[in-house]
């Protein structure tokens, strides 16, 4: 994509306002606000609505990774990668751990098999990844009693630590945390962004009789969102891409505006399945 060179080349400290910000924002807010309150309407109702829409979430995300690694094959590929990971949602909406994980490794290993041989583990992996962000979420949500705060707490961090790294990072800006992988990500953004996040989901949870565990556990989840942001920035960069896809204006693709979301779930849920208490996973997440 062309840009200035005079601006490009001008000391942060000298451009305007506008500037630092980008052109891009207009378009970022507006697709994260539609994204937003869908996402929200779907927690709010939950059961098969809630499934539906991120296994919907979860296709998208399966397609744009395949058409990145591969070319080869690739309606067969998603289309098996779109049944497996719908069985393995259904598992979960059921609790089934292992039903679940095993139909998360059987999507992987066909997947990769009908891939080309040198994409054969970057295929099978992206089907893991895309079957994960569904699955993590099923198993959340499904708690009658924690399941919505869950949810909730989860966008909190992902959506505070997101916005805050933004701005921070084109207002503050100095030492890039990662030139070769992503220019534009800063230190100051990624302190900034760990640190809303963790305060925002603070937010959600000052019922909590565990508030100072709740602002740990904020803290490590906006940084592994932050780490899943940098691993798809790296995955473009292995496969020479800019974007996932063109999907979504200001974002690219699907794949571009969840990348930290996939990794916060899952992070989330793993967390919650060891700390959990009966029967459901998501009272793990605030009861310690």
């Amino acid at each position: 994509m062309a840009v200035n060179n005079e601006d490009a080349l001008a000391p942060e400290a000298t451009r305007g306002f506008g500037s630092r910000i980008g052109p891009d924002l207009g378009p970022r807010a507006a697709a994260a606000v539609v994204l937003g309150l869908a996402a929200l309407a779907a927690a709010w109702i939950g059961g098969f609505v809630f499934l539906a829409f991120w296994w919907i979430a979860s296709v998208v995300v399966l397609w744009e990774w395949q058409r990145m690694v591969s070319s080869d094959r690739l309606m067969e590929r998603v289309g098996a990668g779109v049944l497996g990971v719908a069985l393995a949602a259904l598992f979960a909406l059921h609790q089934s751990v292992l039903g679940s994980a095993a139909a998360l490794v059987l999507t992987a290993g066909v997947v990769g098999w009908l891939a080309s041989p040198p994409a054969r583990i970057w295929a099978a992996t992206g089907a893991l990844y895309a079957g994960a962000l569904v699955v993590s979420l099923a198993f959340l949500r499904a708690s009658p009693h924690y399941g919505l705060a869950a949810v909730l707490w989860l966008f909190a961090v992902v959506w505070g630590a997101d916005i805050a790294a933004y701005f921070a990072g084109r207002l503050i800006g100095g030492p890039r945390l990662w030139p070769s992988v992503s220019p534009g990500k800063t230190w100051s953004g990624a302190v900034a962004g760990a640190l809303a996040g963790a305060a925002f989901g603070l937010l959600l949870s000052a019922w909590s009789n565990h508030v100072d565990r709740l602002f740990w556990l904020g803290l490590a989840t906006a940084v592994i969102s932050e780490l899943g942001d940098l691993f798809e920035s790296a995955l473009k960069r292995r496969f020479d891409v800019k974007d996932s896809s063109n999907l979504i204006p200001g974002h690219g693709g699907l794949m571009d505006r969840l990348d930290a979301f996939v990794a916060a779930s899952v992070f989330a849920a793993l967390v919650a399945t060891f700390n959990g208490k009966g029967s459901f996973i998501a009272s793990g997440l605030f009861q310690w």
